[in-house]
């Protein structure tokens, strides 16, 4: 009983603590497997096997309920605490190459996703090249603007020139 309550705790400060949660069925994969994918995304996230009763316990003592109905089956938990989009990118690639493992859904900013929904996150790009999208756009606005007020001095520069040279003249 204590291991089962200990687990709850831990399975409840996982959920607390993610930015994201990502449910998937493992039924047919090899350990090996389960490592490798693991280490696909090890960085961005934690990939958990649970009971679904300690699960569900632990996401409604979170305050996480919309999870219920996706707890059936043999189910594995990504607490994604780094980039969601890459985690999702890892577990659809895995599933196109292995087709035991099957997205179910998941939690993202307090909201239910369904398997759609995960792939459809999948297919945003990443955090790094949107940063660096919008880095450019910004870019590419800044030196707009500094042409546009550069533009004012540079045609009294050159009238003054052109002044200069009539007076030469």
């Amino acid at each position: 009983m204590a291991t089962k309550d200990a687990a709850v705790v831990d399975l409840q400060k996982k959920f607390e603590e993610s930015n994201a949660v990502l449910l998937t069925e493992y039924r047919g994969l090899t350990v090996g497997e389960m490592r490798e994918l693991r280490n696909s995304f090890r960085a961005d996230a934690s990939y958990a096997v649970a009971k679904n009763t300690l699960v569900k316990i632990a996401a409604n003592n979170a305050g996480i309920t919309e999870l219920d109905d996706l707890l059936s089956g043999p189910t594995a938990v990504a607490f994604v605490t780094g980039d969601t989009v890459n985690v999702a990118k890892g577990l659809r690639d895995f599933a196109k190459a292995h087709p035991q493992l099957v997205i179910k859904g998941g939690i993202f900013d307090g909201n239910a996703l369904d398997a759609a929904e995960v792939n459809k996150l999948a297919d945003l790009e990443s955090r790094e090249v949107l940063l660096a999208k919008a880095a450019g756009a910004m870019k590419a606005s800044l030196s707009s603007a500094a042409v546009l007020f550069n533009a004012p001095m540079a045609g009294f520069a050159r009238a003054a020139g052109a002044l200069r040279d009539k007076q030469e003249a």
